[in-house]
């Protein structure tokens, strides 16, 4: 071989292996059991891919020191799922990332410390009847930290005959996600199959009950709750009926009313009677506006003004006033923005909330898609895992994932 052939053939194996170095590149990181805070050993670490759908591109095993070393064989978007002890665990992979370190918690079907921090009803009248979207604010305060996780992670009780149009949960610091409550046999009893993560979790549901001018509620509670409350317009009327008093609260800046009970364990009798029609007021603001409504309740030192004044303590229903009022229905416009698994008839029922999804907050970056993304595949593998999606279900649902992911990032590419 001559130096030019030489010359010719060294040059072409640099650009191989250059064009080798930009495709395929080696992520390493540690999973670290922030329950014991020791690294977790023997996990299973799963490389997920985007190019050509969300498949499977890689998979290894955490050593004894928690540590993992997978390759990426393109330059698209990924996420790393960490598998420990059963419940998955995400974190995203951007482009030229080579380090990913996952924090992942001890599960228990049920954890020391979990409550409910506040239960909110918003009930209004439409032309279908009783329009109901309930809210469970949950916290996870375990010590040592852990997840709870089970068929039967977060229960809750809703009337016999509501009509459930939509559902939603979010975990600590991600974003809304569609999560359908699951039946568990009880009529009114349902489940959801969503972690409960050391922070705090919140769940979304959306029903409908027919209504012929009044209504009998006897909520239930299945975890202690701090504050149960119930808000409508104050064109309707509210009566206390059961052993649970209810205090109420009322606000001079809405035209609505609030009716507040405290401490409520699951061993307690709790109903209330509505009558009357009327709409809660649609207020324009969103996540920007959360501070000033709760510096103006906060200073707010007229008789009943604000929703904590009445109460000696601080009441925690304050800081979730912007959003209990004016953003209750948007966290099921922000789901199925990401990813459309209701069924086909409830979606003319969401179709107006989605005009106020701007307000929740200001459009979400490549960060805020991740986030929403990882809570959503966490839903999904977990669906399919116990049976609940057929393969032809699972596959239509990550396709339409898949696809609205790659919308929004063209969308964000030509932004930016």
């Amino acid at each position: 071989m001559t130096f030019i052939s030489r010359l010719r053939f060294s040059a072409t194996a640099l650009l191989v292996i250059a064009s080798c170095s930009a495709i395929a590149a080696t992520i390493t990181g540690t999973v670290t059991n922030k329950t014991v805070n020791k690294p977790s050993g023997g996990d299973d670490v799963v490389l997920i891919a985007f190019g050509q759908g969300m498949q499977e591109a890689g998979r290894t095993k955490t050593d004894a020191n928690g540590r993992y070393s997978i390759d990426v064989p393109d330059n698209g978007m990924h996420l790393i799922r960490v598998d420990h002890q059963k419940a998955a665990y995400f974190q995203p992979v951007q482009p030229g990332t080579t380090t990913v370190n996952v924090d992942v918690y001890d599960v228990l079907p049920k954890v020391e410390g979990v409550t409910t921090e506040a239960d909110v009803m918003r009930i209004e009248t439409d032309q279908q009847g009783l329009h109901v979207i309930e809210n469970y604010f949950v916290k996870n305060d375990s010590n040592p930290p852990k997840t709870q996780f089970s068929p039967r992670a977060y229960e809750i009780y809703l009337p016999p005959d509501a009509r459930i149009e939509g559902s939603a949960a979010m975990g600590p610091g991600g974003m809304p996600v569609s999560s359908s409550p699951v039946p568990t046999g009880e009529k009114g009893y349902y489940a959801f199959v969503f972690p409960v993560r050391p922070g705090e979790t919140r769940f979304q549901v959306s029903y409908h009950l027919p209504y012929n001018g009044n209504f009998s509620f006897a909520p239930k509670v299945s975890l202690p709750t701090q504050n149960v409350a119930v808000m409508l317009p104050k064109s309707m009327q509210f009566a206390g009926t059961g052993s649970v008093a209810f205090q109420p609260i009322n606000d001079g800046t809405t035209a609505a009313q609030t009716f507040l009970a405290r401490n409520v364990s699951p061993s307690q009798v709790m109903a209330f009677t509505i009558s009357g029609t009327g709409s809660m007021p649609r207020e324009q603001q969103g996540q920007g506006d959360q501070s000033g409504s709760e510096a103006s309740a906060a200073n707010d030192t007229r008789p009943g003004g604000g929703l904590g004044n009445p109460i000696d303590t601080p009441d925690p229903l304050n800081k979730y006033k912007w959003w209990i009022l004016s953003g209750l229905a948007l966290i099921l416009a922000v789901a199925a923005a990401f990813l459309l698994r209701s069924k086909p008839e409830t979606a003319p029922a969401a179709a107006p909330v989605a005009k106020a999804t701007p307000t929740m907050a200001p459009a979400a970056g490549q960060g805020d898609l991740l986030a929403t993304l990882k809570e959503e595949l966490f839903t999904l593998e977990t669906e399919r895992l116990e049976g609940k999606l057929s393969e032809a279900e699972y596959a239509e649902q990550k396709t339409a994932l898949e696809m609205v992911l790659k919308r929004a990032l063209s969308r964000q590419s030509v932004l930016s």
